[in-house]
């Protein structure tokens, strides 16, 4: 796979882990717990596709890697925040565990983009 063929791929799958999220948010009891984590998580994950989105048209390989530290830390918030929602019981194992997959995975590519990084 080409690298831009890999870049619009992630670009549609960060975006794709955004939408899925938000949609799990919509399923869940609204108590204050879910408010503020439904707050959270739907911030950071799209927050996650836009810095990608922001990497991906770096003007220097400077301005890419501080797009991209920004970008894997989203992606962490967003697994920290799926986590809680499966450990405190909020959220079903069943709607939790691929959406938290799918997050650890984009952040396991993240994180080596950005330690690639050489400038």
């Amino acid at each position: 796979m080409e690298k831009s063929e890999f870049v619009e791929k992630f670009k549609k799958r960060t975006k794709r882990l955004s939408l899925d999220i938000i949609l799990l948010i919509d399923t869940l009891k609204k108590t204050e717990a879910t408010k503020i984590i439904s707050y959270q998580i739907i911030k950071s994950a799209t927050s996650t596709a836009a810095n990608y989105r922001a990497a991906c048209i770096a003007r220097s390989k400077k301005e890419f890697y501080s797009k991209i530290s920004i970008t894997t830390e989203e992606a962490d918030e967003t697994v920290f925040w799926l986590e809680l929602l499966q450990e405190s019981g909020l959220a079903s194992n069943h709607n939790t565990i691929p959406l938290l997959e799918e997050a650890s995975e984009i952040l396991k590519v993240l994180s080596k983009a950005k330690k690639n990084t050489s400038f």
